[in-house]
């Protein structure tokens, strides 16, 4: 089940443009039945998860550091996969229809990746990779949003969705860490009530900030807008069943843990409402179809949140019923507005009419959508409007409010699903840029049959409560739920005739569209600012700033750069020292024999030579002579690995700079002004020094022997090597070796490259205007 449903779209993801390659516009079918034998995996689970039964997959990942890749199904999480695979078995479907004669395969890997992506983070129990898995479908969504990557607006828009998305991710992260410090395991079942810890404040914002940013809850609203810039596919899948349903999830799985108490349920209250009718208001103000959807997508996000946020039963229940309905409504009419894109070359909806007869299929899967959309009975999305009146109705201040809100917010929803049944298709027929014409029949299965099951789920409330709804809704409580749905409606009830207020609002909101959005577009001219526009100052002035900053340190002076690391070294090493009062006592009297102090003078006069040499050759053989005194050293005083190696690097360098050297000028000294000299010779001095008490606090400290002890017991009987050394360089740190090893060989690439571009980079001389003299002698000579 996990493999099918989270490691086969990957792999499917890797072979999609070999097998478009191969069998070209057909690869649409073919991959479709990726996700749908996914949905054919997990559709038997429905019955164990109604049962009360939470299935427990988990494999070894990191078992030093208590990792397992594990995995959780139960009633909550397997809606939401079983909606991905279902939803996006139709878009991939559509996908290779609606980009017929593109190069899809590269388009179609994406989206695969992208539902692997979704389907591990609704299916994840360990929150590290319930962590990886998010900001997948962040990355994911950021290559199908920037698809179009010649166009400035599709570019601008992935990278918007990423920097907003991916700062919910390190929140999500933190908040993962917290929580393993706090229940001390990974594993999101194994953590507990958290509402009792003195960090739950702060796992609260951190979760919040996460699910906030991937549902684009105002404030962070503004990218999803932006984000149909993406293909219309990709719209439909991101808003109906993946990506910004993720926050959502997220909210609905840390219930349990979090949810309760006043902070959790008013937050979500207060962003959720206001979201909700901030998001439904501006679907009355556009005019493109994937933007009226695109707004509403907001709107509904917004209404999940409240619903969540309330947290009784029955606002719970209405939650999972209104997330099935949206996905199946919302999937149709983005389908639907892509087939209308397709069909006739526009999705202005002022630009279009009368399509009734041209686009009969599309008409009919537009109704099916509307309507539930609209809320009419017995579909699915009527019993959840009732559902979550029927949970507001008789709460407290708070709860009338979101009530309010709940009735506004419908109606303004209700009024876009008229205008996106009746504008396009009713009235007259309009002249558009491609004559009308019905879509293929792989763009049209999806808003057909995804609006037939909304009417049919309808119709058997009571068994859809009994396997989908009321476990879902079990998960996200903590305790056991019965299912009440039932077929029929309460003409009686409060929540009825609340229902038949909204019906009215929305069709008397629909019969004055054009003058409410000419009063929305002047008052969005008159405050002449967006939340968008806001991101753009805030993004533009990071990169100013960093730009800035840049110029500051990055300035291109050598000598500054060396300067400021040497100060920095200076600094790195007394500072501790003078703050811990670790200064050493000073130097003791040093009992050496005779040639071993010949040995520190021939090294003292080494460096002596270097300082006063007037030529670079000489100072760098003279160094050298420093090098080979100090090599001795070791020698003398028993390392003799330390010795060798010092010799090999002391030959090595001396023979490399005087190769190098030999490209300059070797024979004259180094001039440089009297203040750099004495800047240069000054942090040179005290880098010695520093150096020299840092060294001399080391040896006057306890000599700890662990380390020698260690590898001494392990060398042979672990890496089988008798040279302490060298198994150190290349078994117990080999892989710092080898990435000392790629630094030094990364800085030779580089300074190759940069004297080859120094060579390219020459002025050539110009050619002479006139022919040289001795030329025009041969030329005269050779003349008869």
């Amino acid at each position: 089940m996990i493999v099918l449903a989270v490691v086969l779209p990957f792999v499917a993801a890797a072979l999609a443009p070999l097998v478009h390659r191969l069998i070209g516009d057909f690869t649409g079918w073919v991959v479709a039945l990726v996700p749908l034998s996914a949905f054919i995996a997990l559709w038997p689970l429905l019955e164990r998860t109604a049962a009360g039964e939470a299935i427990h997959v988990a494999w070894p990942w990191a078992p030093s550091w208590g990792l397992e890749l594990s995995f959780l199904i139960d009633g909550l999480s397997l809606v939401f996969a079983l909606t991905i695979a279902g939803v996006g078995a139709f878009v991939l479907l559509y996908s290779g229809a609606y980009l017929k004669g593109h190069r899809q395969g590269r388009f179609l890997g994406f989206l695969l990746a992208f539902m692997g992506a979704m389907q591990g983070l609704v299916l994840a129990d360990n929150l590290v990779a319930l962590y990886l898995f998010w900001e997948l479908t962040s990355v994911a969504s950021f290559l199908l949003i920037g698809f179009d990557h010649t166009r400035q607006a599709a570019r601008r828009a992935a990278i918007q969705a990423l920097v907003v998305t991916g700062l919910g991710g390190l929140a999500l992260l933190a908040a993962g860490v917290a929580i393993y410090a706090i229940a001390g395991a990974w594993e999101l079942s194994a953590a507990g009530d958290l509402k009792g810890n003195v960090a739950y404040p702060l796992l609260v914002g951190l979760v919040l900030l996460a699910a906030f940013t991937k549902s684009a809850q105002l404030p962070f609203h503004f990218w999803l807008p932006n984000a149909m810039e993406a293909p219309t596919p990709v719209s439909a899948y991101l808003h109906s069943a993946t990506m910004v349903q993720g926050g959502v999830y997220l909210v609905a799985r840390m219930t349990p843990h979090l949810g309760g108490e006043a902070i959790w349920n008013l937050t979500l209250m207060g962003f959720g409402g206001v979201t909700l009718l901030w998001g439904a208001i501006a679907a009355l103000r556009q005019t493109d179809l994937k933007q009226m959807l695109a707004q509403t997508t907001l709107a509904s996000l917004g209404l999940l949140m409240l619903l969540l946020g309330a947290g009784t039963e029955m606002a719970v229940t209405a939650a999972v019923l209104y997330f099935i309905a949206h996905a199946l409504y919302k999937a149709g009419l983005f389908l639907v507005a892509g087939a209308i894109d397709h069909g006739t070359g526009t999705r202005d909806i002022t630009m279009l009419g009368g399509l009734r007869d041209a686009m009969t299929v599309s008409f009919i899967g537009t109704i099916m959508a509307s309507a539930a959309m609209f809320g009419l009975p017995p579909l699915i999305g009527f019993f959840a409007k009732e559902e979550m009146y029927a949970a507001l109705a008789l709460g407290q201040l708070e709860s009338l409010l979101a009530l309010a809100a709940l009735v506004l917010g419908n109606g303004l929803l209700g009024a876009v699903a008229l205008a996106l049944l009746i504008k396009p298709f009713m009235g007259q027929v309009l002249p558009t840029p491609i004559e009308p014409h019905e879509a293929p029949v792989a763009m049209l299965a999806g808003p057909v049959v995804l609006g037939v099951l909304g009417i049919f789920l309808g119709f058997i409330p009571v068994l859809a409560g009994q396997l989908a709804v009321a476990p879902a809704t079990s998960a996200i409580l903590g305790v056991s739920v019965e299912t009440h749905l039932k077929l029929g409606v309460d003409l009686l009830g409060p929540a009825f005739w609340l229902s038949v207020v909204t019906w009215a609002l929305a069709i008397g909101l629909f019969l004055r569209l054009d003058l409410a959005r000419s009063l929305l577009r002047r008052a969005a001219t008159a405050i002449g600012w967006s939340f968008d526009i806001g991101f753009d100052w805030v993004y533009f002035g990071i990169v100013r700033f960093a730009g800035a900053v840049t110029r500051l340190l990055h300035h291109g002076r050598l000598e500054l750069y060396l300067f400021l690391v040497f100060a920095l070294l200076v600094v790195a090493a007394i500072g501790p020292l003078w703050v811990l009062d670790g200064l050493p006592r000073g130097p003791q009297v040093l009992d050496l024999r005779f040639y071993e102090w010949g040995l520190v003078a021939l090294a003292v006069l080494g460096v002596a030579t270097v300082v006063h040499a007037r030529s670079r050759l000489f100072a760098i053989l003279a160094l050298g002579v420093q090098g080979l005194a100090v090599a001795l050293l070791y020698l003398v005083f028993g390392a003799p690995d330390l010795s060798f190696t010092q010799f090999m690097v002391e030959i090595l360098s001396v023979v490399i700079l005087a190769l190098v050297m030999t490209r300059l000028d070797l024979d004259s000294a180094d001039p440089r002004p009297l203040e750099d000299w004495a800047r240069d010779g000054g942090v040179a001095l005290l880098g010695g020094v520093a150096l020299t008490m840092l060294l001399w606090a080391v040896i006057e400290g306890p000599l700890d022997l662990r380390l020698s002890t260690f590898f001494n017991a392990n060398s042979v009987p672990i890496a089988h090597g008798h040279n302490i050394v060298n198994v150190i360089l290349v078994d117990f740190r080999g892989l710092d070796t080898l990435g000392e090893i790629s630094v030094v060989m990364t800085a030779g690439i580089a300074i190759l490259a940069l004297i080859r571009s120094a060579r390219r980079d020459k002025p050539i001389e110009p050619a002479p205007l006139v022919e040289p003299p001795a030329k025009r002698r041969a030329v005269r000579k050779a003349a008869p």
